[in-house]
């Protein structure tokens, strides 16, 4: 499938209109609905195939966020046969009391893997609680990113951020 046929599919699948409070805090008329795209095999297929190209070579480790991203890291790492662990947004209070599931990240090169990224607020967050448990996290993959900051917010941090597709890619193609 083109990258042009990708993002309409993905447009078609997850695209919905009204008044959204995005993790950000910014309000938007448009989301993007991951979960529309991430739910269907046959995108995931597709969007699993493609980030393949954008894993940085010596990932030993794929973190896929809590929640959207973990079906994304699942699949990735079918493709790839890189381990994945999957990335809570707080350590759960009981059992394991782990904020990441999964393969082991200390002392490993761990790539971030998120759906749809706006101002990379919740990486910044996880890529703190993986580096403290001694991961060495320098990539982010994403399907969607929504706003060119966030490529300079997580640059900041020592993170290259990988988009598999931008809104204005998107947008240039369902117009």
């Amino acid at each position: 499938m083109s990258k042009k046929l990708l993002a309409q599919e993905i447009y078609k699948a997850s695209h919905i209109t009204g008044d959204f409070l995005l993790r950000s805090g910014q309000r938007s008329n448009e989301y993007f609905d991951k979960y529309m795209f991430t739910s269907d095999p046959t995108l995931l297929d597709v969007i699993s195939e493609e980030l393949v190209n954008l894993v940085p070579k010596g990932t030993e480790v794929l973190a896929g966020l809590e929640m959207g991203a973990i079906p994304l890291a699942a699949a990735l790492s079918m493709k790839t046969g890189i381990p994945a662990t999957y990335v809570r947004k707080e350590a759960k209070a009981y059992g394991t009391c782990k904020v990441a599931e999964g393969s082991n990240v200390k002392g490993k090169k761990v790539c971030i893997i998120e759906d749809v990224v706006t101002t990379g607020g919740q990486i910044l967050l996880s890529v703190k609680d993986l580096r403290e448990q001694g991961a060495d996290v320098s990539h982010v993959l994403c399907v969607i990113r929504r706003n060119p900051n966030a490529t300079e917010i997580l640059a900041a941090e020592g993170l290259e951020l990988r988009p598999l597709l931008t809104m204005e890619f998107i947008k240039e193609c369902v117009s």
